[in-house]
């Protein structure tokens, strides 16, 4: 099964090796045929530490690093 990339902003950098991206979805509501914006916040493995909030990253799904992290940066 192919690993899902995402791109977000990383919103915090606070713990060793983590970074907080938030990645922010864009739909039409299905009845009102508004655009939505939705955001959701993952936590992603980052082994150098070379990550500071704000930095546009890519993140890929991978095997379970801790108890909350499932995602690691490949890419600014």
């Amino acid at each position: 099964m192919p690993k899902r990339i995402l791109q977000g902003t990383v919103t915090s950098d606070q713990n060793a090796q983590t970074v907080t991206v938030s990645v922010e979805r864009r739909f039409k509501h299905p009845l009102l045929q508004k655009t939505v914006r939705k955001s959701k916040k993952y936590r992603a493995h980052d082994e150098a530490d070379q990550f500071k909030v704000g930095d546009k990253v890519r993140i890929q799904e991978c095997a379970p690093k801790s108890k909350t992290k499932r995602w690691e940066v490949i890419a600014t």
